[in-house]
């Protein structure tokens, strides 16, 4: 049964959480200065809500999403952790502070309930509730999977370790993977270097329904429309841009739908 607000993909139920939503202190053409007339105007017509008055001269508006997976074993797997709290990497800048236990709340969720966490990589917005409010790891029963080469990309920046690597350690809930890796039947994790260069994104399958989950390898729609356009923010632009093509290819292949973390609608189909 498809999950209200979110899809199933046979026996499991996908749940989009947005912890934040709102502008952010940058405009879309800032975000993407290669980006043609041509391709904003695509970009538009996918998802025109991500745009203000100002159209890519305005801020660019976006959500901050998780994703919760229920398998039909009744196992939660959340993918990416948000903004976090008041006191979190992202609370600078972010437009607005998570909300991300309350959702889980709402879908029946407690923080003990939660078996596995995918980061998708380390970057503020997507690891903000890997510390709860107390200052501790919220989901103290899940191990934290990681590509061991991002843990080794962020290793200098100890305001992302402190956060994150660190605290996950020192209670044993790390884990780090080193390339294609099953979770458990139907979820799979894949390298996707270019955003991040310890990158991975999520296969959810069940026979022939197929889902992936992009962490950040799109980070809006000009990205879907035209997948060769860079991101500002992007560590290799270059194998940025090949790893979409890539990606893209394959989930056409399998007949796939996309779960965004930024566009608009958590899950769009590509063009």
């Amino acid at each position: 049964m498809t999950p209200p607000g979110g899809r199933g993909v046979g026996g499991f139920a996908v749940h989009p959480l947005v912890d934040v939503a709102g502008p952010i202190d940058t405009t879309h053409r800032e975000a993407f200065p290669a980006a043609t007339d041509e391709q904003w105007a695509a970009a538009h017509a996918l998802d025109p809500t991500a745009f203000g008055p100002d159209e890519v001269d305005g801020p660019w508006v976006l959500p901050f999403r998780a994703y919760v997976v229920v398998g039909p074993d009744d196992s939660v797997t959340i993918v990416d952790l948000g903004v976090g709290t008041d006191s979190s990497p992202a609370a600078s800048w972010a437009p607005g502070r998570g909300r991300l236990p309350e959702g889980l709340t709402q879908l029946g969720i407690a923080p003990t309930d939660v078996d596995t966490v995918v980061l998708t990589h380390l970057h503020e917005d997507h690891v903000g509730w890997v510390l709860g409010r107390a200052g501790l790891p919220l989901f103290a029963n899940a191990e934290h999977v990681v590509q061991a080469t991002e843990v080794r990309a962020v290793a200098g920046d100890r305001r992302i370790v402190e956060a994150t690597t660190d605290p996950l350690r020192a209670a044993d809930l790390l884990r780090e993977v080193d390339g294609v890796t099953r979770l458990r039947d139907g979820i799979d994790l894949e390298p996707t270097p270019g955003h991040t260069p310890g990158h991975q994104s999520v296969w959810l399958s069940s026979g022939d329904d197929v889902l992936l989950l992009t962490g950040d390898i799109l980070v809006h729609a000009v990205q879907l429309a035209a997948p060769s356009v860079a991101y500002a923010a992007e560590d290799d632009p270059v194998v940025a841009a090949a790893t979409r093509e890539r990606m893209y290819a394959e989930a056409r292949r399998r007949g796939a739908d996309l779960a965004t973390a930024h566009l608009t609608e958590p899950f769009v189909a590509l063009p």
